[in-house]
């Protein structure tokens, strides 16, 4: 028997996810981690502040490695709209607006198991995004999400995130 097939028994983090959420799409980066010790559990580089079309397959992605995601946190001040809810794979994922700042996502897995992704601006110059989620997946990482994209100065441009 599983970890995910034990009833009560949360996931545990992959060993290795560094993907596109699909092709030519936004990239997803998990900590390769099980202990979680990092201040950031992830990091998300989407290609546009559409929420309805970045959305869904980031937590198609998530729900494939962490099981099924109930709610997300975003700042609505960093998104085109910011609906309540959208339906995502046949499920109701409950969105709310907080003041996390535009650099963070929180996604919530049942009842109470929170992760913390750094939002990567759509704008951003590829090596300062890959240089930001590189740093935002370290289990040692101690910097909150701002100060990364700060320490990276991640600059903006015309380029879209690679394939």
């Amino acid at each position: 028997m599983t970890e995910s097939d034990t009833p009560g028994t949360a996931r545990l983090l992959p060993d290795a996810v560094h993907q596109s959420v699909r092709p030519g799409t936004a990239l997803l980066r998990l900590e390769t981690t099980h202990t979680r010790e990092g201040i950031l559990d992830g990091a998300w580089w989407p290609r546009s502040r559409d929420i309805g079309a970045e959305l869904p397959s980031l937590i198609t992605a998530l729900t494939e490695h962490l099981g099924p995601v109930t709610r997300v946190g975003l700042d609505a001040s960093a998104w085109d709209e910011l609906p309540t809810r959208l339906v995502i794979g046949g499920r109701v994922v409950h969105i709310d607006s907080f003041p996390v700042g535009d650099d963070t996502v929180l996604i919530t897995r049942g009842d109470r198991d929170y992760f913390s992704l750094l939002v990567v601006p759509p704008d951003t110059m590829p090596d300062a995004a890959r240089a930001a989620m590189a740093r935002a997946v370290r289990a040692d990482n101690v910097t909150g999400a701002e100060q990364i994209l700060i320490d990276i100065n991640a600059g903006s441009d015309t380029s879209s995130p690679p394939n």
